[in-house]
C-alpha cells in the first residue's frame, strides 16, 4: 500500500548530543552555514531517561548563532513544568514524550500552549509505545517524533520493528486528514533515508551515523545528506 502522508519538503536536522560538547557553538555555526534545516535539542534530566543532556540554558546560549528552527526534544518527567522555559530560550518545535503524561488530557493542555505560544507541537513515540496512543491527540499536534531507538543514549542499532510502526502511523495521519509530520529519531543513517522517506518521513534527525561521524567534515556531511534527500521520493512505499 502506498503512504503519500507528509509530502512537504523533506528536512534533515542536526542532533546537537552528538556534536563536540566543548564547541557547541562552533559545531551551530558551522551547519548554519552548510545549510543544515534545523537544530535538534535531546533534552535529558537524569530522570524519565538515565542520561543528561543539553538544556533550555544551552539552547538560549546559541540561539543568536542560527535562524534555524531549534527543535526541543524533551525527554523529562514533568514536563509541564519546563515548557515555558523552553519556549523562552527559543525552541521553535517542542516534543513531549507521551510516557511522561499521565493521561491524553495532559498532553493536549501541553499540545496547546506550545500551540499559544506560536512553536510547533510534537508528541515523542518511545519504540513500545503503540502508535494508538496519538489517536486522542493528533488534531492537537504538528509532528510526530518516532525514536528507532531507547531515548536516552546516542550510538543505539536501529530499531527494525519501528518500521511497520511508521506504515500505521502514516495510515492514521491519512485517514484522520491531519496536516501531522513525521519525524524519526536514533541511527538515521544515509543507508535508511530512502525508506524512511518512501514511509512518509519528512524530518530526520542526523546523529553520529549520518553527521558526526569520526573524521568527518560537516559541510561534506549535509551536503550528500541534502543531495540524497532530494533524490528520495515521498511515500514511494509499498
Amino acid at each position: 500500500m502506498a503512504n503519500r502522508v507528509n509530502p512537504a519538503a523533506a528536512q534533515m536536522g542536526a542532533s546537537l548530543m552528538c556534536a563536540d560538547q566543548g564547541n557547541l557553538r562552533g559545531a551551530v555555526v558551522e551547519l548554519d552555514q552548510a545549510g543544515i534545516d534545523y537544530f535538534h535539542f535531546d533534552v535529558m534530566d537524569g530522570g524519565f531517561v538515565p542520561n543528561f543532556a543539553l538544556s533550555a540554558d544551552a539552547m538560549e546560549a546559541l540561539r543568536a548563532a542560527s535562524r534555524q528552527p531549534f527543535d526541543a526534544h524533551l525527554m523529562i518527567a514533568r514536563p509541564a513544568r519546563h515548557l515555558d522555559r523552553f519556549i523562552a530560550a527559543g525552541a521553535d518545535w517542542i516534543s513531549v514524550h507521551v510516557e511522561a503524561a499521565r493521561d491524553a488530557h495532559e498532553l493536549k493542555a501541553l499540545a496547546r500552549a506550545i500551540r499559544r505560544a506560536g512553536r510547533e507541537a510534537g508528541a515523542a513515540l518511545s519504540p513500545a509505545t503503540p502508535v494508538s496512543a496519538l489517536a486522542p491527540i493528533l488534531e492537537e499536534i504538528d509532528f510526530v517524533c518516532v525514536m528507532a531507538v531507547e531515548p536516552g543514549f546516542a550510538g543505539q542499532k536501529f530499531i527494525a520493528a519501528v518500521l511497520p510502526k511508521l506504515d500505521e502511523l502514516a495510515a492514521l495521519i491519512l485517514s484522520a486528514g491531519a496536516p501531522v509530520r513525521i519525524q524519526v529519531d536514533g541511527n538515521v543513517s544515509p543507508e535508511r533515508i530512502p525508506d524512511l522517506r518512501a514511509r512518509g518521513v519528512s524530518r530526520f534527525v542526523g546523529g553520529t551515523s549520518a553527521i558526526f561521524r569520526p573524521g568527518a567534515v560537516l559541510k561534506d556531511e549535509v551536503a550528500a545528506l541534502r543531495r540524497l534527500l532530494a533524490l528520495s521520493p515521498a511515500g514511494a512505499h509499498s
